[in-house]
């Protein structure tokens, strides 16, 4: 009798546990049905200008073309020359409302960076991108040239990043060391072609490496040993 207490309560149990998993998937198709999505005619104009951009690159500006979401805008910047930001490469990514192109894309450094126009959660404020959007007249290596440009020429007036705003206009050595600070914190490459980031994954080849060249030398320091036995 125990028993089947027992398994009556482990079946009530199963069966809330499928009701709850069925509810979160209708759910989220709900969302999927009422959330409007972007034109999916703009896919193969989105697809040819990164494909042109990737043909005829920007200079320190590498593209990612990716064949499985093309609505998937990402890019690599290299910090320019005489920055606080040289030698370090910084992932950038362009969010597609679904009113594009009638609606700007927005901006976005996933790898961390001290800059006026760069917020904390890594937000782009550049003009291109806000009052002198044109949606008749864009490009993507337009997009991407701008937010390069913005890494050699900040504009403190618009800061989102206040502190670094007020550091670029009233102490600019002390701005230009905690923005190289963070730059070779966050965005120096690392073999691989991978950066270090905060949100950017670690690459561990080099621990490899070393752990591999310790383990040679482990082995040579013990035949060393071995020999003096004998």
């Amino acid at each position: 009798m125990m028993y089947l207490f027992i398994l009556s309560a482990l079946v009530n149990d199963l069966e809330q546990i499928i009701q709850n998993k069925i509810s979160k998937v209708n759910l989220q198709i709900n969302r999927m049905i009422q959330e409007p999505q972007i034109n999916p005619q703009m896919g193969p104009i989105i697809a040819k200008q990164l494909q042109n951009i990737i043909k005829q690159p920007i200079d320190g500006v590498h593209v990612m073309f990716n064949e499985q979401d093309v609505f998937d805008i990402q890019a690599d910047i290299e910090g320019p020359v005489d920055t606080p930001f040289q030698g370090g490469v910084f992932r950038c990514k362009l969010i597609l409302p679904p009113q594009f192109p009638q609606v700007a894309p927005k901006g976005l450094f996933n790898t961390k960076i001290f800059h006026p126009n760069v917020s904390e959660k890594g937000e782009i404020c550049v003009n291109t991108l806000k009052k002198d959007w044109n949606p008749l007249q864009w490009s993507l290596k337009n997009i991407f040239e701008v937010i390069k440009c913005l890494l050699i020429v900040p504009f403190p007036e618009s800061s989102l990043n206040e502190e670094a705003g007020k550091l670029f206009m009233e102490n600019y050595d002390e701005y230009f060391k905690r923005a190289k600070l963070l730059t070779s914190i966050y965005a120096i490459k690392q073999d691989g072609n991978v950066l270090k980031g905060n949100n950017q994954n670690v690459n561990d080849d080099l621990d490899k490496k070393n752990k591999l060249a310790q383990t040679q030398q482990k082995k040579e320091n013990d035949q060393k040993k071995w020999l003096k036995r004998i």
